[in-house]
């Protein structure tokens, strides 16, 4: 059985996007796509609503290759339990008011027995000083936070 892998909105916008002149970007792109192209396919994927949300923003004619690119990835779904997690991670104050929506990543790869968690945002969601304070309110909650990684780190 293959592990299960919630793909974050970054993952789809880094697959799609025009390469960047920032290298730094353009780097995380090329990984993202070299992941993709090698190794995707050695998970389960899985998105939410929110993910659909937030790659249907911006430029249409971007926001619809981001589409194309998660059609036919299953939806887990927003659930009291999500939404509780996701709360609880902002309440904690390990996620910013402001992030409501990376909380809500979280929650639903933590409710939904996700193995991993991926994402570039290293922010509010693969950011090492925090990812201890993430599990705490997981575990709290009684749930176990996947592994949240960015595609390097699964190549």
């Amino acid at each position: 059985m293959k592990p299960k892998l919630y793909l974050e909105s970054t993952i789809p916008s880094y697959l799609s996007s025009l390469l960047s002149r920032d290298i730094i970007v353009a780097g995380h792109q090329q990984i993202t796509q070299e992941w993709w192209n090698n190794r995707s396919s050695d998970f389960e994927l899985y998105i939410s609503q929110f993910v659909l949300d937030e790659i249907a923003l911006g430029n249409p004619n971007q926001a619809k290759k981001r589409m194309n690119m998660v059609k036919g990835i299953p939806l887990l779904g927003i659930t009291d339990e999500v939404s509780i997690l996701a709360d609880d991670l902002i309440k904690s104050g390990v996620i910013p008011k402001k992030a409501a929506a990376d909380s809500a990543h979280i929650a639903l790869a933590a409710v939904h027995k996700m193995d991993f968690l991926l994402t570039w945002n290293c922010t509010h969601i693969a950011n090492a000083a925090i990812k201890r304070k993430i599990e705490k309110v997981c575990q709290k909650d009684r749930f176990v936070c996947p592994v949240i990684c960015t595609p390097e780190e699964l190549l």
